[in-house]
């Protein structure tokens, strides 16, 4: 016989699946495989969650530090979150097909207009939402995530750099996310200038590639 407890604790234990199928991009047919649940009882379940979708209400707050960020899934599906890191809230999140300036500048505007006094903003500096800020609310502090600028990093440099330089650079890149102070930040710099230093005759190089005909 289930008590309340018990049937609280089968629909938190399901609602992790649905979870899956939303975030971890998952297919019914691997959840089914995963949870032991036929494929028609997860759509009858996902329908009843997704009829129970929260509505979200903008809390108006002061000295924002606004977190914007665009998340792509299938079928050309992209949610932009606009989240409220000092109150640890998201105020507002639209579905699109892409992050669109128009969209993602009306989005910052209405919540300038509900009462969300926005201080800085954070970032991966798509071209499209960096135009809106400056349209939308143009004295902010932008600044660029710490996540995006390590991946982007490493992208360029490559998982095994090439140079003895690039090797150097990767380890002062992979120490960004441990800045959480002024002191940390400083240190932080002087090793990246001490890097410029030692290596500016390198980096002013070039190379030339010979064309054969």
């Amino acid at each position: 016989m289930y008590s309340n407890n018990n049937l609280k604790t089968s629909y938190t234990n399901k609602h992790v699946w649905f979870q899956s199928w939303i975030l971890g991009r998952q297919t019914l047919k691997q959840i089914s495989i995963d949870s032991g649940y036929s494929e028609s009882t997860l759509k009858r379940l996902f329908k009843i969650y997704l009829i129970q979708s929260p509505i979200f209400s903008v809390r108006p707050s002061e000295k924002v530090n606004l977190l914007i960020d665009g998340t792509y899934f299938s079928n050309n599906l992209c949610l932009v979150l606009y989240r409220d890191n000092s109150i640890k809230y998201t105020q507002l999140y639209r579905i699109s097909d892409g992050e669109r300036y128009e969209e993602m500048k009306e989005d910052i505007e209405n919540l300038l207009k509900l009462g969300v006094q926005i201080e800085s903003i954070t970032c991966d500096g798509h071209k499209a939402l960096l135009k809106a800020i400056k349209k939308a609310c143009k004295y902010v502090i932008v600044q660029r995530c710490v996540v995006h600028i390590q991946r982007m990093c490493r992208i360029l440099l490559t998982a095994k750099p090439k140079s003895q330089a690039g090797y150097e650079l990767k380890k002062i890149v992979g120490q960004i996310h441990t800045i959480n102070n002024r002191d940390n930040w400083g240190y932080w710099v002087v090793s990246l200038i001490r890097w410029y230093e030692k290596n500016e005759i390198f980096l002013k190089e070039k190379s030339y590639s010979s064309k054969t005909k």
